[in-house]
């Protein structure tokens, strides 16, 4: 068969993802801080541009609820087809939009609010290393040139939990191959600093430089850390009274004692630094109705440069580069601004349509969060799912309640027996309620508290409730329990 080469027409439909529609996509699902930079660079390579941050006027036709005069059958960023994505200065109303240059702002009314508290920042933390080594400078009239390197060598080598993680022969063999002995000394001096039980090899050794410190010589704490420790962490106590030959009373007396002691050293000098959230979206409580209102607190407010707008329009006959170079950038940006808008817009709406399906959880509480899907609110909001998904990543939502991420609200289902449901984190608040409540002694088990929920309605299996105890960092019933002991009864003091 010969091979040849033809032409032949085919006519087919297709979605052409164009460079505009995945920028309006991208700007869905970026978080606040990520849209603050993505204005911020959009400002300075578009020339067109300009943040108008003094100005606070209000745009012509907004709505009541302050989300611009963009109709409310409008089409999302995905619902964009290609051919609508022509240019937008073709299109655009010259004369409104030279009137009012603003971007449409998220915010209806521009109400003086108390600002939500926050914390201050410090400039620089303290760490576990300049801690110890500050303390390694102070004690320089105990240790000579050597003996400062290998206090340097030593703190260099301790994790952060502060546990030293290298032998000491190790370091003799770093420092050219000195006497360990030398550096056994050294050691004895860096695990005298704070905080205590720092530079230990082992956990048996951190707690015996702790009970040390705080000057503890029983020798019942001193037999358990040495020789219990996993009967201790199991409170397995009439093990260690049987082993030790002592009443169980005294065991559980010292092994209260134990558990006082830090077992992380280093736990007190964390090096990651706490995340402060800065909410997209308030909903606050006005009477009997929720109000939702839009973050909008450090947000440049976009305009256009009347400048080359007058310049386009101005009755010069501008070259055609220039004319080229200014109508390609102002499609950009009014691109851009809308873009934005309806991204505040959409977030709007997916938060209304939250609030209206978790009303009980905003009066109530976790214990009355409803299970909720993405379909849920995709059909409440008539959007796609994969848009709301876009959305609610990496936002944050201000409520009565506290301040949630808004993939919280979207969980699981469990069935109860009257056919209804309920949201496995209302399940989990469940579990942990009674955990709390439950007697110390005689702590619940997993197939006790299952039992418990269904005698709740809650239909639940038992692996289900280990599951999530487990998320919820709550040991099993026999790490829980609390020993019992008998005390011996006391002779009463008769009258003569």
């Amino acid at each position: 068969m010969a091979l040849e080469i033809r032409q032949s027409l085919k006519l087919t439909q297709s979605l052409i993802m164009t460079q505009k529609l995945q920028q309006a996509i991208k700007l869905l699902q970026l978080s606040r801080m990520e849209l603050v930079g993505e204005i911020t660079q959009a400002l300075e390579t578009n020339p067109v541009l300009e943040d108008d941050q003094f100005e606070e006027e209000k745009v012509a036709g907004e709505d009541e609820l302050g989300l611009g005069n963009l109709a409310d059958g409008e089409p999302t960023p995905e619902e964009i087809k290609p051919e609508e994505s022509k240019s937008a200065s073709e299109e655009w109303d010259w004369d409104s939009f030279l009137k009012d240059r603003l971007m449409p702002t998220p915010v209806g009314e521009h109400e003086e609010r108390e600002a939500l508290p926050f914390e201050s920042l410090n400039a620089e933390k303290s760490t576990l290393r300049s801690h110890l080594i500050w303390q390694l400078q102070m004690a320089k009239l105990d240790l000579d040139e050597e003996g400062e390197t290998i206090g340097l060598l030593i703190i260099g080598n301790i994790d952060k939990d502060g546990y030293l993680r290298v032998t000491a022969e190790e370091i003799a063999a770093e420092m050219g191959g000195i006497d360990p002995a030398r550096v056994e000394q050294v050691l004895e001096i860096v695990q005298t600093f704070d905080p205590p039980g720092v530079a230990a090899r082992t956990l048996q050794e951190c707690l015996q430089l702790q009970l040390k410190l705080l000057g503890v010589a029983d020798p019942l704490v001193l037999d358990i850390v040495d020789r219990h420790l996993n009967n201790l962490g199991n409170k397995n106590y009439h093990a260690i009274a049987r082993d030790l030959k002592v009443p169980l009373e005294q065991v559980v007396e010292a092994g209260d004692l134990i558990a006082n002691l830090e077992p992380k050293p280093g736990r007190g000098f964390d090096s990651e630094e706490a995340d402060y959230i800065n909410p997209d979206v308030h909903v606050e409580k006005v009477g009997n109705e929720y109000v939702i209102r839009l973050n909008d607190d450090g947000l440049p407010k976009l305009r256009v440069n009347s400048y080359y707008l007058e310049a386009l329009r101005g009755p010069d006959k501008l070259p055609d580069s220039v004319k080229s170079y200014i109508q390609k950038h102002l499609d950009n940006a009014l691109w851009f601004i809308r873009s934005i808008h309806q991204r505040q817009k959409t977030l709007y709406r997916v938060t209304e349509s939250i609030v209206g399906f978790q009303r009980e959880f905003l009066d109530h509480g976790l214990s009355h969060l409803k299970p909720l899907t993405l379909r849920q609110v995709a059909e409440d909001v008539q959007m796609h799912e994969s848009t709301i998904s876009r959305v609610t990543t990496n936002k944050y939502v201000y409520t009565p309640q506290g301040v949630f991420d808004l993939k919280f609200f979207f969980n699981s289902a469990i069935n109860m027996s009257l056919g209804d449901q309920i949201a496995s984190e209302s399940v989990k608040e469940k579990i942990r309620q009674m955990v709390q409540s439950e007697d110390p002694e005689n702590p619940l088990s997993d197939q006790e508290i299952a039992d418990m929920l269904r005698r709740q309605d809650v239909i639940i299996a038992r692996r289900t409730v280990a599951k999530y105890r487990g998320m919820l960092g709550v040991l099993s019933s026999s790490k829980r329990k609390k020993p019992v002991y008998r005390r011996k009864s006391q002779p009463e003091n008769l009258a003569p």
